[in-house]
C-alpha cells in the first residue's frame, strides 16, 4: 500500500508539472527572412539582434516561454514570404510573425497577418507603404521617406547642395527614397539635374556609374540595399575616379556600411549619408550594446542587427502589457506609443500609424585614428514617416 501510494503520488506530481508547463504555455514567433542568396547576411544580423536581446532578457516573458521559428525565403520573394506565412500560421501555430528583410517579403507576408489575425513585427522592409498593409503590423526598422527626406533637406539648407543627380536600386524602397529626396530637395530650393532606377539584385554598377560621370553633377543621391552591393556600387565609384572631394556623394545608411566602408579604405572618407543607427553611436545604450554583440557574435553590429533587437523588444514588452496573451488585437494595442531608449537612440511606435519615429543623423566617413567610420555632426530628432 506504501508504495502505491507513493506511485500515485509520483504521479500526481508528474500531472501537476505537466498542467502548470501546459498552463505556462509557449509564445511561437515565425521569422521569415532570406537566409540563403544574396541577402543571406542580412537575415543573419536581424536574427543576431533577435538572439541577442532573448540572451541579456531571457526566453520566457510574461509566464510564456518564448521559441524562434526560422523560415528562409532566398530572397526578395512575395509569393515564399506569402506560403511561408500561411505555413508557420497553420503547420507550426505561430502567434507573432516577424522578421522581413525585404519589402517583398514583408508584402506577402501582410496579408496572411492580416486574414490570420496575427501580429506582424516587420524588423527591416522599409517601404512607406509595408505598415498600410495589415493593421496588425508595427515596424522597428526606418522607412526610406524619413531618411531621404531627412537627407534632401539637409543638403539644400545646410548642405550647401544646390543640384543633385540621383541613383536608386528600382523597387519599392529606391522608388520611395528617389520620390522623397526629389521633394524634400526642391521644396528647399535644390535642382535634379537627371536620376537612374537601377535593378535591384544587380552585381556590376559601372554602367549606371559611367552615366552620372559622363553628367558630372555637383552632388549625387545613392540607394541600394544592403548585403553585396554597397560595395559593388562603391567600387565602381573608385574605378571611375568619382572623388568625393569634388562631387558630393549623398545617401542613405547602406551604401556606406561598415562592410562597404572597409573594402572602399580611403576612398570611403568625405561621403556623406543619413541615417538612423550605426555601430559608433556614443550611447551609454549603443556601447553596451555593441559590447555585448561583439562577445556573442565576434562583429559588430549593424542597422539590421539593431532592428531585430528592437523588435523582440516590443514583443516582450508587448506580451508584457497583455499579461502573455497573443491575440493581434491586444498585441498591437499594446505596441501602440510605445517608447524606449534604443541603442539608437529614443523610439516610439506611432500610435495613429504604427509605424517608427526616431532620430535621424547626418553622418560624413572620416578617418578616426588607425578606423575609417561614420561620424555624426549633426541629427534631426523624433522623424516620422513623411507620408
Amino acid at each position: 500500500m506504501r508504495k502505491l501510494l507513493i506511485s500515485l503520488g509520483s504521479l500526481a506530481a508528474a500531472a501537476l508539472v505537466t498542467t502548470a508547463a501546459h498552463a505556462q504555455g509557449t509564445v511561437k514567433i515565425g521569422m521569415i527572412a532570406p537566409f540563403t542568396g544574396q541577402f543571406a547576411d542580412t537575415a543573419t544580423q536581424i536574427d543576431n539582434g533577435m538572439k541577442l536581446y532573448m540572451k541579456l532578457k531571457g526566453d520566457t516573458v510574461a509566464g510564456k516561454k518564448i521559441e524562434v521559428i526560422r523560415k528562409d525565403t532566398g530572397g526578395p520573394d512575395a509569393a515564399a514570404s506569402a506560403r511561408l506565412a500561411q505555413e508557420l500560421v497553420t503547420s507550426n501555430a505561430v502567434d507573432i510573425l516577424a522578421g522581413f528583410a525585404l519589402t517583398p517579403e514583408a508584402l506577402g507576408a501582410a496579408s496572411v497577418s492580416e486574414k490570420a489575425k496575427k501580429f506582424m513585427v516587420n524588423m527591416n522592409a522599409a517601404t512607406s507603404i509595408v505598415i498600410t498593409k495589415s493593421p496588425y503590423m508595427v515596424r522597428t526598422s526606418v522607412t526610406l521617406p524619413m531618411i531621404a527626406s531627412t537627407m534632401g533637406n539637409w543638403a539644400a539648407t545646410k548642405g550647401g547642395v544646390k543640384k543633385a543627380y540621383t541613383m536608386v536600386s528600382d523597387y519599392g524602397p529606391g522608388i520611395d527614397a528617389e520620390t522623397w529626396f526629389h521633394k524634400a530637395f526642391k521644396a528647399a530650393g535644390g535642382e535634379i539635374v537627371g536620376s537612374v532606377r537601377m535593378p535591384v539584385a544587380n552585381p556590376d554598377f559601372s554602367a549606371f556609374v559611367q552615366r552620372a560621370k559622363d553628367l558630372n553633377p555637383e552632388s549625387i543621391f545613392i540607394f541600394i540595399p544592403g548585403g553585396a552591393q554597397p560595395g559593388a556600387l562603391g567600387k565602381a565609384f573608385a574605378e571611375r575616379g568619382m572623388d568625393p572631394g569634388k562631387i558630393k556623394l549623398l545617401s542613405t545608411g547602406e551604401p556606406v556600411d561598415e562592410h562597404a566602408i572597409k573594402a572602399l579604405g580611403d576612398l570611403a572618407i568625405g561621403r556623406i549619408s543619413a541615417w538612423h543607427y550605426d555601430y559608433n553611436l556614443q550611447t551609454p545604450e549603443n556601447k553596451a550594446f555593441v559590447k555585448a554583440f561583439n562577445d556573442e557574435f565576434k562583429r559588430n553590429p549593424d542597422f539590421f542587427a539593431a532592428g531585430g533587437y528592437d523588435g523582440m523588444h516590443v514583443i516582450y514588452e508587448a506580451l508584457k502589457k497583455t499579461g502573455g496573451k497573443t491575440d493581434a488585437e491586444a498585441l498591437v494595442n499594446a505596441a501602440k506609443g510605445m517608447k524606449w531608449t534604443s541603442p539608437r537612440g529614443p523610439m516610439m511606435i506611432d500610435p495613429a500609424t504604427r509605424d517608427v519615429v526616431q532620430t535621424v543623423y547626418i553622418r560624413k566617413v572620416e578617418k578616426v585614428g588607425n578606423a575609417i567610420v561614420n561620424v555624426p555632426f549633426d541629427k534631426y530628432e523624433n522623424v516620422k514617416d513623411p507620408k
